[in-house]
């Protein structure tokens, strides 16, 4: 029996995010250079992409470059961009077949306009599509984005009195998705690297030993059904637990390390 066949789907995890990390380790230690490991990082996008569609996720969000990637070498981050580029026109026609609708979050005005040209033709040509969302985050990081919120919360002009949690989750870049039930990390880290930290207040981690490149559709699989095998308890003791709302509804609109 196959790891996908004993997936219970009465407990899919709405929402995946995925850091993923690893792809310089694993270009190095076949003594290369890191933007090979980005490049054959794409096909581990594809996997889990088909395994998250296959298991009935329907939000899957990708920490493809942090704010702090800009801080990398010039050589490497433009081919990281390139490779956005090229992977996004190669791969449009595979995401219109399989109904996979593109999004995407972060300050994405300081991409080059290559990019966030190609990226918004993607988002436009499969914003009909409603099987999976895939969201790439570019060009982001958590405190970016809480900060972004702040200042907008500021400039809309709400009274502090009137200021919830609900308010400031309708200011973050997520705004229209759910939160993340299940956040894997690959490579064998232990963090969080900045990433959607307000949303996963709630997600059950996964980590795995498993560099980004080799990452594929049982890897996947496996983190959801460790993801079943725990009690979610929301801050609360087991008999307290009750159907707990998720937050949020997705109508509107690779970590390469």
């Amino acid at each position: 029996m196959s790891l996908l066949d004993q997936i219970d789907q009465s407990n899919i995890p709405s929402h995946v995010a995925v850091i993923m990390d690893g792809n310089g380790r694993w270009a190095q230690s076949q003594g290369k250079e890191r933007v090979f490991g980005h490049a054959n990082g794409v096909e581990s996008v594809r996997s889990t992409l088909r395994a998250a569609t296959k298991a009935g996720v329907k939000y899957l969000t990708l920490y493809a470059f942090s704010t702090e990637n800009w801080n990398r070498p010039k050589a490497e981050v433009d081919a990281l961009m390139n490779l956005l580029v090229d992977t996004i026109i190669g791969e449009l026609d595979e995401l219109k077949k399989n109904e996979v609708r593109l999004h995407a979050i972060g300050d994405l005005a300081s991409l080059p306009d290559h990019c966030r040209g190609e990226l918004h033709k993607g988002m436009a040509a499969t914003a009909s599509n409603n099987k999976i969302n895939l969201i790439l985050a570019l060009s982001y990081s958590a405190r970016w984005e809480i900060l972004h919120a702040v200042k907008s919360i500021v400039n809309s002009g709400i009274k502090e009195e009137e200021i919830s949690f609900e308010t400031i989750s309708q200011h973050l870049t997520t705004k229209a998705f759910p939160d993340p039930e299940l956040l894997i990390r690959t490579s064998g880290e232990h963090r969080i690297s900045n990433f959607l930290l307000w949303q996963i207040a709630y997600a059950e981690l996964y980590f795995t030993n498993t560099l980004w490149p080799d990452f594929r559709e049982e890897d996947f699989y496996a983190a959801v059904l460790n993801y079943q095998s725990r009690e979610r308890r929301f801050g609360k003791t087991s008999n307290q637990i009750q159907n707990i709302p998720v937050e949020g509804d997705a109508d509107a609109s690779f970590q390469l390390t």
